[in-house]
């Protein structure tokens, strides 16, 4: 080999080099994020949270609005590297497909930092359904099967008050998203409607609804700012894919924990910030509860 070529080599050597940093730099990595209320508020919502990553990774971070049905897929296929859904999502693809928590999302009302949320179990003011049991023969609908806090929570509580939604209502719908359901139960299609804590006031906020016109069943008295029937779960969980590169799982992580509550990112999803990964296994042992997805045979 003569001296051209041997510099030619190296130089390929050295560009192709280069060319691999410069492609790592630019990395492109998605959050999937459970479109609980619609891909634009989703969007409105996470955009900024997209934009601080990217800044404090080095590396181009996207939104992925998902449906509750795109969750297992986007997972299932790696065309996320990161999942922000709700915990029941969490444990589930945990076990099926080793998912795992690298933050927990602290929750903000009032001024107060929530890292737990519950479910709300509502009815028209006018409503002649007072207790649970009364919930029997009538129309009930939840946002999705696959909601925690749309769905889960009040079906685990009503179990456990004798309850089985599928046997003993009229009917058990889905509204699809958790503004649905309020506006469903307002309108009178529906008798009775479950959603996640926060919604009613988010809502009321947004100008939407007036909270005067529903009843809680089965309100919880308690020092947390939100109205709910049921226990309280721990808060979302941001989780990296078992194929994201560990690397950058550590940097996504260690940004989330140092976001404040004044960045941008933060205020415009309406929270206070990000912490270490809770424990989910009490959301595990719901599911347990209401043999539901990847725990039904349990």
């Amino acid at each position: 080999m003569n001296r051209t070529t041997k510099i030619i080599g190296l130089l390929c050597a050295a560009f192709i080099l280069h060319m691999g940093f410069a492609a790592n730099a630019n990395a492109d990595f998605k959050v999937g994020v459970l479109a609980k209320r619609g891909a634009a508020k989703a969007m409105k919502k996470w955009g900024a949270t997209a934009a601080y990553l990217s800044q404090k990774t080095g590396e181009k971070c996207s939104i992925v609005p998902l449906k509750f049905t795109a969750i297992e897929p986007a997972v299932a296929t790696k065309k996320i590297d990161f999942m922000l859904a709700n915990p029941a999502f969490f444990v589930g693809m945990e076990k099926k497909h080793h998912v795992r928590a690298i933050s927990t999302m602290i929750n903000s009302r009032g001024g107060k930092a929530l890292k737990s949320f519950g479910g709300v179990i509502l009815v028209r003011k006018d409503s002649s359904i007072n207790t649970l049991n009364d919930i029997k023969g009538k129309k009930f609908m939840c946002v999705k099967r696959s909601s925690l806090g749309g769905a889960h929570m009040a079906w685990r509580l009503l179990m456990d008050n004798g309850i089985n939604l599928e046997k003993d209502t009229a009917a058990f719908i889905e509204g699809g998203k958790h503004d649905n359901v309020v506006l469903a139960v307002k309108n009178g299609s529906v008798d009775v409607g479950t959603v996640r804590s926060d919604t009613l006031e988010r809502m009321q906020d947004e100008g939407k609804i007036k909270m005067s016109d529903f009843r809680i069943l089965h309100q919880v008295k308690d020092d947390f700012p939100f109205v709910h029937s049921t226990q309280l779960y721990p808060e979302w969980p941001m989780a990296a894919l078992a194929s994201t590169n560990k690397a950058l799982a550590d940097k996504v992580e260690a940004a989330l924990i140092a976001m404040k509550t004044s960045d941008p990112a933060a205020k415009a999803a309406k929270i206070v910030g990000w912490t270490t990964p809770a424990n989910y296994t009490p959301v595990a042992d719901c599911l347990r509860a209401i043999k539901y997805g990847a725990f039904a045979g349990e």
